[in-house]
């Protein structure tokens, strides 16, 4: 049986984009209807860097503090080419007379949507709710669901990943391909790892590799190459995939590696990275009229920077702030004061907070893409020579982009 329900703001994807975005607007006292199409969370991938950026997004919504008592804080990043086994670069997190201190924890991803949730109001998250087309009925938006139901908005988000239907109806493209995959993994003991809590990150002949602590327990990494069509054929066995991977880090220390071995069969996940072209977000309808998108379905990127799902809770923050301002104000009253006069002013401002949000983010997530495609270009060289260069002169350069990009604020939600 067909129902319809009408909403004022409808956000599509409960990721970490979407429940920032509902979270931010609660905290203002706006009320949003989130679509799950699954029947529970959807978690993909296991852990993320969440560096000061996101911090600084997460304490502006209010739950910073929960997930910092949940995870380790990292005191530093060490460099190591797997080829010469010497270090290149060593950069401490901790203040030091010439420089401040940098928040930067692995927060596995569960922890993370759960404790978003947690802080929403019951009957914002509807599961079970796939979107799968738009209509447009004057200013308003009919989304039509898989189980017949309709829902009338006067703002769409599509917060749906990166092969998000929403993106798709203001014209984007597919994200492109890199040609790279990425294998992630997440080991859990059953008492303390006794790893540093530090960013180990190593490098050989085309891939590169990372191993975090996220708290006491927990070791999360994952190893990024390009790989051969035989090699694609792993995909098919986890056995031989895991083996693969130890085989190509023979020559990491022992006691970083061990977390690899152990990581159950279950726990590895395989995908190809794709990102969107930074020319297609400068020409591209990061919103059109009252519909826009925000975090994967907006800004697809390599993870070379750690700043993909920082730059989705930047996205929620200053999504909820601008659309604030579209709420929260008053209308002016006309002399006839009509409701279509009202209702007419409300659209308005609608659409110019969400032209105001493309602005800003738009040339932020150009920036961020652009570089995270360079540096992981760079990091996954083949060639000698540029292997060479990475080595020996580029790799404080390529672990000081990590700090710039993280030096960015979002700001607050409200602009005082």
């Amino acid at each position: 049986m067909e129902r319809e329900l009408v909403e004022d703001i409808v956000i599509v994807g409960a990721g970490i984009a979407g429940l920032t975005t509902s979270l931010g607007l609660h905290r203002l006292g706006i009320p949003s209807l989130v679509l799950e199409s699954s029947d529970t969370l959807r978690v993909t991938g296991f852990a993320l860097s969440i560096w000061q950026n996101a911090w600084k997004a997460l304490d502006a919504v209010g739950v910073g503090d929960i997930l910092r008592d949940q995870h380790l804080q990292l005191n530093g990043i060490v460099t190591t080419s797997l080829v010469t086994g010497k270090q290149t670069a060593a950069i401490p997190f901790r203040a030091t007379p010439n420089s401040k201190d940098i928040e930067i924890r692995c927060v596995k991803r569960r922890s993370m949507l759960e404790v978003l949730v947690n802080e929403l109001p019951r009957g914002t998250l509807r599961y079970l709710s796939k979107v799968v087309s738009i209509e447009e009925s004057g200013f308003y938006k009919i989304l039509h669901l898989a189980d017949g139901t309709t829902i009338k908005t006067k703002v769409l988000i599509g917060c749906d990943g990166v092969n998000s239907l929403v993106a798709k109806w203001l014209g984007f493209k597919e994200a492109s391909f890199t040609g790279r995959y990425a294998i992630r993994g997440c080991a859990e003991v059953n008492s303390s790892h006794r790893l540093e809590p530090r960013f180990m990150q190593y490098f050989g002949k085309g891939f590169r590799a990372g191993v975090i602590p996220c708290d006491e327990k927990a070791v999360y990494w994952f190893f990024t190459w390009t790989p051969t069509s035989q090699e694609k054929e792993l995909e098919e066995n986890p056995a031989k995939l895991k083996q693969y991977v130890l085989n190509k880090l023979e020559n990491m220390p022992s006691d970083v590696r061990y977390y690899i071995e152990n990581t159950e069969l279950d726990s590895f996940l395989l995908a190809p990275l794709r990102y969107r072209h930074p020319w297609e977000v400068m020409l591209g309808n990061i919103s059109r009229g009252n519909v826009c998108v925000g975090g994967d379905a907006f800004h697809p990127m390599t993870p070379d920077l750690g700043q993909g799902g920082c730059c989705a809770l930047e996205d929620g923050v200053v999504l909820a702030r601008c659309l604030a301002e579209a709420f929260s104000k008053e209308p002016r009253r006309h002399a006839k004061e009509k409701d279509e006069d009202e209702e007419e002013e409300q659209h308005r401002r609608i659409e110019e907070s969400l032209k105001k949000y493309a602005k800003e983010r738009r040339w932020r997530s150009i920036d961020v893409i652009a570089t995270a495609y360079m540096v992981g270009s760079i990091q996954q060289a083949q060639s000698k020579l540029v292997s060479f260069l990475r080595d020996k002169i580029l790799a404080p350069f390529l672990a000081i982009q990590l700090f710039k990009k993280s030096g960015y604020d979002c700001g607050n939600l409200n602009n005082s």
